[in-house]
């Protein structure tokens, strides 16, 4: 009996099975090592870059790459520039998504088909870059971060899926709460969105991510170094190889020593990625329930 169990709690892994682990073992690997990559040759230096080809392993630890660009004011400025960007825009789409989807669920919001119409709309058709890009600057939003932010206040898509969503709670909920006296704005605040913690913190991770790599409109509609946000910069320095900063990393360093300008531009990849990773453990824990809201009927 003993031997019966032994065997009936062992799985043998099928050949699909192990295709299927060693194809995504590879896929996971092929994942992972850019990342990689830009990390240990942030950490490198021209001597230990060019006489490893490819470079593979993290041979030196320089961290020239990482001074350069933190002693660059143009770097500090734009980050600063997306910091605020980021905070002050998933701010705004979060108040504007979550109060538009709470008030869209209700059936009895007047014109509430004509809204939904009007909003369905800008889903599938859009006038074209040259008359967005006329509305936004006779709104005189040229050489101004809310170009980033006014623009791009609600994603439709979120919008609808957050009505939906608001739209499936037990209306019971709400009208407990009405019996007590409490009104619209107590019953979202104080009911809805703590029970909807989860789904919510999902679409800020989301608004959050795309504020941060905003660099679209700040290309269209900002001219002015000084309000460009760090997306700018790090194309103007992995594409058009800023010619300033190297001149700056040329002077930091020794006569007889020349920087390694590839880990100068990885070691600006690694310094704009960490805040937003920074943001991930404290979302992480809601926003897998958030994607599962929904999914699963019952």
């Amino acid at each position: 009996m003993a031997n019966e169990k032994k065997v009936h709690h062992m799985h043998r892994i099928t050949l699909f099975e192990g295709i299927a682990i060693v194809f995504l073992g590879l896929l996971g690997l092929v994942t992972l090592y850019p990342f990689y990559y830009v990390v240990i040759v942030s950490f490198s230096n021209l001597q230990a870059f060019g006489s490893h080809v490819p470079y593979m392993l993290p041979y030196v630890f320089d961290l020239e790459g990482y001074q350069v660009v933190l002693g660059d004011d143009s770097f500090l400025r734009s980050f600063l520039n997306s910091i605020f960007v980021t905070v002050v825009g998933t701010a705004v789409n979060m108040f504007l998504s979550v109060f538009g989807a709470y008030a869209l669920s209700k059936k009895r919001l007047i014109g509430r088909g004509l809204i939904l119409s009007v909003i369905l709309f800008t889903m599938l058709f859009s006038g074209g870059l040259i008359p967005f890009y006329l509305v936004v600057s006779g709104l005189g939003l040229t050489n101004s971060m809310w170009s980033m932010i006014l623009p791009t206040a609600v994603n439709t898509f979120y919008l609808i899926i957050m009505k939906n969503y608001f739209a499936s709670l037990p209306p019971s909920l709400e009208e407990a709460a009405k019996i007590d006296g409490a009104h619209d704005l107590t019953i979202l605040f104080q009911i809805i969105l703590p029970i909807s913690l989860p789904f919510v913190a999902t679409f800020f991770l989301f608004y959050a991510v795309e504020r941060w790599n905003e660099w679209w409109n700040a290309l269209l509609f900002i001219n002015v170094k000084a309000k460009q946000p760090l997306q700018i910069y790090m194309r103007d320095l992995l594409v058009t190889y800023n010619a300033q900063l190297a001149q700056q990393a040329q002077m930091m360093l020794s006569k007889d020593q020349k920087s390694n300008f590839q880990a100068i531009q990885m070691a600006t990849i690694v310094v704009s990625t960490v805040p937003i990773l920074c943001v991930y453990p404290f979302i992480q824990k809601h926003f897998v329930r958030g994607v599962m809201v929904g999914s699963i009927k019952e």
